[in-house]
C-alpha cells in the first residue's frame, strides 16, 4: 500500500486562484460549523471526519467546484434549497465565482452532523 502524504493545503495549492479561493472559503465555513472535525484526504479529495465518520468533502475540476455531502438523505431533505444548483446523488456543483451561501453550508453541515450522530447511536 502506498502512503499518501498529500494534505488539504497541498490539494488547494495546486488549484487555480479562483477555485482555490472558493474552496478555502468553503473550508472555513465547514470548520466554523464543525470545529472538532478533522481534515484528511480521502478518495483524492479533501474531506472532514466527525467522530470517526466521513462528514463532508470538497473538490475542484476544470469547470466547477463541488461540495460533497456524502448523503442522499440530506440532499433530499434540502432539495428546495438546492434547486438552483447542479446536484448529484450526494454532491452540489457550484462556480468558483458564485460560492455556496454561508447559511446553506451551515444547514447542510449541521444536518450531516446530526445524521452521523444518529448513525453512531444505532451501533
Amino acid at each position: 500500500m502506498v502512503k499518501n502524504d498529500l494534505t488539504v493545503d497541498d490539494y488547494l495549492a495546486k488549484l487555480p486562484e479562483d477555485r482555490r479561493a472558493a474552496l478555502e472559503e468553503l473550508r472555513r465555513r465547514i470548520k466554523a460549523v464543525a470545529p472538532e472535525a478533522t481534515e484528511t484526504i480521502s478518495y483524492q479529495i479533501p474531506t472532514f471526519k466527525h467522530q470517526g465518520r466521513m462528514l463532508v468533502g470538497f473538490g475542484a475540476t476544470q469547470n466547477h467546484c463541488t461540495f460533497f455531502l456524502m448523503s442522499t438523505s440530506v440532499m433530499d431533505a434540502f432539495k428546495d434549497d438546492l434547486r438552483d444548483y447542479k446536484i448529484g446523488k450526494g454532491s452540489i456543483q457550484f462556480q468558483a465565482g458564485k460560492p455556496l451561501p454561508a447559511e446553506l453550508v451551515k444547514k447542510l453541515v449541521m444536518a450531516r452532523i446530526v445524521e452521523n450522530l444518529a448513525m453512531s447511536k444505532k451501533r
